[in-house]
């Protein structure tokens, strides 16, 4: 097939699948693809995540000449004959989107939010969140990118966009080429603190040729809400819940734990609580790089010492494990330290489901120790409803529904849909 002169879109993974996102777009001489995660299939047992494994169990796609060649399971990856320019974007710090990056070749520039920087950084401070190159440990070089700038890979324009999504920094991408604008949301919502940055996004993606759209919260069939879950609609509606239920509880120990990507949550908890909110040291460390907030913070038996924090704000692990009205604080592991009797609040933390295994042996550990498990859970991802209202407000061209189980529930009244496989390939 001749592409000279045309806009082509791989869509590599993340087909019928929530996660693992990854896409190509290519114009002649030049390629950027986007995101650059893992599918999550914990079902898969692996005990190891290296590059060869990876591939043999598809949770990530062959690609040629975007892998570090160092990496063992590289062998027949090598790049294209051709001289082909190549960039790499990642929407947000999530892992199904990001958990790779140390597998990319050193050489590609990898672009994102600053925020994202920042965040991805963080979490991967003692090398226990993202893949580890073994021939370069430690995090790749990022380029963060203030809102809205501009990148150009060849005559592919990618302009970076901030959305409201359950990660800080997430980011859509308006794509631009001689003969096509095309538009990935990444993942993204309108009930968050951020949701004039998502209706921004689609205003200036109107009337695209071809979006790229997630569509996670399509992919389940309504489920009869488990007795100690609370879904709520919106953000601000979890922090008020959750108020509520600390100075209801006054007498007992209460913990909590969240998803770290999700910073302004923990903000929220900071200034919102009725008790003092302490968080695990690095959750603390977090906060300070990207939102500039000092925190009461704690370091669990044997953990780092962060340079950054400040001493006067340490709280230790000793006093929190005793108490039973002062704090309410982060905990991350040894929950069969907590006192019998105590409430805990899972707040969209790992584990995410019962889809993972590891959550039914959470719950079992919790009733063990006779502690309260109460899941207060808010959507990263639009609400079936809003999908369409985004796709309203960008009336595209063609859709491509992507990032979820159910494509075919996603429709199109302003123009085409596309259904894609894994590995399919739309020429524009």
């Amino acid at each position: 097939m001749d592409l000279k002169g045309k806009t082509s879109v791989t869509f590599h993974s993340g087909i019928l699948t929530i996660g693992g996102t990854v896409i190509e777009v290519r114009y002649e001489d030049a390629r950027i693809f986007f995101d650059f995660g893992t599918e999550f299939r914990p079902e898969l047992g692996l005990t190891e995540e290296s590059l060869g494994t990876l591939l043999d169990n598809r949770l990530i796609p062959a690609l040629s000449g975007v892998y570090d060649s160092r990496l063992s399971g590289a062998e027949g990856l090598a790049a294209p004959t051709e001289e082909v320019e190549t960039a790499v974007f990642l929407s947000h710090a999530h892992l199904d989107h990001s958990k790779m990056i140390n597998y990319l070749d050193p050489a590609i520039p990898l672009y994102t939010l600053k925020e994202t920087k920042a965040i991805l950084a963080s979490l991967n401070r003692d090398e226990q969140f993202l893949l580890t190159n073994p021939f370069a440990p430690g995090t790749r070089d990022m380029i963060g990118l203030e809102a809205g700038s501009e990148v150009v890979v060849g005559k592919i324009h990618v302009t970076i966009l901030p959305v409201d999504h359950d990660a800080y920094g997430a980011a859509a991408l308006l794509i631009k080429t001689p003969d096509a604008f095309l538009t990935y949301t990444g993942d993204l919502r309108l009930h968050g603190y951020d949701r004039d940055l998502t209706e921004a996004f689609c205003a200036q993606a109107k009337h695209t040729d071809l979006l790229m759209m997630e569509g996670v919260s399509i992919s389940f069939d309504d489920r009869e809400e488990e007795a100690d879950t609370e879904t709520l609609p919106s953000e601000q509606a979890l922090i008020t819940r959750l108020v509520e239920l600390v100075a209801a509880n006054p007498q007992r120990q209460l913990t909590f734990n969240g998803y770290p990507a999700n910073v302004k949550r923990f903000a929220a908890i900071l200034s919102s609580a009725p008790r003092t909110v302490v968080l695990e040291a690095n959750m603390a460390a977090l906060l300070q790089e990207v939102l500039g907030l000092d925190a009461y913070y704690y370091y669990p038996t044997g953990a780092t010492k962060i340079s950054s924090l400040k001493p006067e704000l340490a709280i230790s692990y000793e006093t929190l494990l005793a108490d039973q009205g002062q704090y309410l604080w982060q905990v991350v592991d040894h929950f069969e330290a907590l006192q019998p009797g105590g409430l805990y609040f899972h707040l969209d933390a790992e584990p995410l489901g019962d889809f993972d295994p590891a959550y039914q042996v959470f719950l079992d550990l919790l009733a063990k120790q006779d502690i309260i498990f109460l899941r207060l859970a808010c959507s990263g991802h639009a609400f079936p409803e809003d999908l369409d209202r985004i796709i309203a407000m960008i009336q595209p061209k063609t859709l491509v529904p992507i990032h979820t189980l159910k494509p075919e529930k996603l429709v199109n009244p302003y123009g085409e849909r596309i259904l894609p496989s894994r590995g399919d390939t739309i020429v524009l």
